[in-house]
């Protein structure tokens, strides 16, 4: 079973990509560290053909050793350190992944995975590694993971000079007001608003829908449903093109999840679902039971999902609590979640028919046809690192299936209609809390993504932890300068 979609015509053999390489003279080519940062290169033609004969290129480790800003984390990692002298890593170049760059000249540019030069065995926190894992696992099960990923994002008129010269306040909204799905807003930018879509089309990322959402200068744009490792490189590379075209039209678009206090957060809601050996989706119910739905669902919320389905969301709650940095990696992105249901932003393990009050909203039948049955985390925020998500909610959905969990709390408009029931589990509420949770010795993450990732990805989430903790802001001199 296949476990990834090839970008149209990517190369299938080493004369294919000579061929397509023949009037090129340089190649681009990136890998991924754990914040999500595309970390890479331009590589002469040569060099990149004898990468790509051989079993890579040497990348230097460093990338695994530092945070997003450069800066080398608080305790040395087993990956990079000094005893190791940051030592090269191997840089294996996935040819599926071909595309060229339009708005660069149509470069060819080429994703890479990471793996440890003595043992060829993959580093054990390279997010497309742990995705991979992920879809391997998936195919084991006889089942292939299929996502798609919808970002918001604010958007401003400066540039990077200029926000930094700002010190990051005061920055200019592209547009004013609360002005969700307008068609008028997008006439004031709309060389902008359509060089988002047209360049991503030529990149290679097919975009299913492209609007204003609410908030001052804030877009959402939906990424088409294609297997998940696809959907991981497409999302990550859609930021990179976001902030490349912004660019080039004076705009700096933010996918941080909560920039204002008193405004709605930006999410990254995630879409999921399996297919099966025929194809076809393992979450939509049998022509029998299409008509009425499911007479051994576990709730009336479930009864157009399969018994597969309802496994795999039951595994996606039990763990939920377990994986939050996963979900949402960064300080801010909790600030996101503060208003729960009142922003859309759920804080709990919860879930519902159709619901975007729920942690896990599910689509099925009577709203969408029965091929369209799907789940949607509502969790995680646009700072989100699409491979370390995707690997989450699925390696815990597949956990359900494989334990046959079963729903122990009722959907979330249970909650809702009496407000007194106590059974709510809410989620970790700061990235300290999620980071212990998922650090435990008997936590599920360890379980499903073992030690050496846990270990490293939590380390490295202590560290901005640590930098929070040591940071003096704004509002804490404005409140207690004068008066404490």
């Amino acid at each position: 079973m296949a476990t990834t979609s090839a970008t149209p015509g990517a190369p299938r053999s080493i004369d294919d990509l000579k061929q397509l390489l023949c009037d090129d003279v340089k190649v681009k080519v990136a890998g991924i560290d754990v914040d999500g940062v595309l970390r890479g290169k331009f590589m002469s033609k040569d060099k990149f053909l004898g990468a790509a004969t051989s079993k890579g290129f040497g990348f230097c480790s460093v990338i695994f050793g530092w945070d997003m800003h450069d800066s080398v984390y608080t305790r040395e990692l087993a990956i990079s350190n000094k005893d190791n002298g940051y030592r090269d890593l191997m840089a294996s170049i996935d040819l599926s992944t071909f595309r060229r760059i339009p708005w660069e000249n149509n470069v060819p540019f080429f994703l890479v995975s990471f793996f440890d030069p003595k043992t060829s065995a993959p580093i054990c926190a390279d997010p497309r590694g742990v995705l991979r894992k992920a879809v391997d696992n998936a195919a084991a099960h006889g089942i292939e993971c299929i996502s798609g990923v919808e970002f918001e994002y604010f958007n401003f008129k400066e540039t990077p000079e200029s926000a930094a010269q700002k010190r990051f306040t005061q920055l200019q909204p592209l547009t004013p007001g609360m002005h969700g799905y307008s068609l008028l807003r997008t006439q004031l930018n709309q060389e902008y608003f359509h060089a988002l879509f047209d360049e991503s089309l030529k990149f290679g990322i097919d975009i299913e829908g492209h609007h204003t959402e609410t908030g001052p200068g804030v877009l959402e744009t939906a990424l088409a449903y294609t297997s998940a490792l696809r959907m991981a490189d497409n999302a990550i590379l859609y930021k990179f093109l976001a902030k490349s075209v912004g660019l080039k039209h004076g705009v700096l678009p933010s996918f941080m999840a909560k920039p204002w206090g008193n405004l709605p957060g930006c999410s990254g809601h995630i879409h999921v679902s399996l297919k099966d050996g025929e194809g076809r989706n393992a979450f939509s119910l049998s022509d029998v039971d299409c008509d009425r739905g499911r007479a051994n669902a576990a709730f009336e919320d479930t009864r157009y999902l399969s018994q597969i389905g309802e496994h795999f969301l039951a595994g996606v709650l039990d763990g939920l609590p377990d994986v939050m940095p996963m979900l949402v990696p960064t300080i801010n992105g909790y600030k996101r979640l503060v208003g729960g249901e009142a922003f859309w932003a759920p804080n709990a393990v919860t879930y519902g028919y159709d619901s975007r009050a729920a942690s896990v909203r599910i689509i099925s039948p009577p709203s969408v046809p029965p091929s369209a049955t799907r789940l949607e985390v509502r969790v995680p925020g646009a700072d989100m690192n699409p491979y370390f998500a995707l690997s989450a909610i699925f390696q815990l959905g597949i956990r359900g299936i494989a334990k046959q969990l079963k729903l122990t709390t009722p959907p979330i408009s249970t909650y809702q209609s009496y407000p007194a029931r106590k059974e709510v589990i809410l989620l970790p509420g700061s990235l300290a809390d999620a980071t212990n949770a998922m650090m435990r010795p008997d936590s599920i993450a360890r379980e499903v993504f073992g030690d050496d990732f846990v270990d490293h990805f939590g380390a490295t989430r202590e560290h901005e932890v640590r930098l929070w903790n040591a940071a003096v802001t704004n509002w804490e001199v404005e409140r207690y300068l004068e008066l404490a």
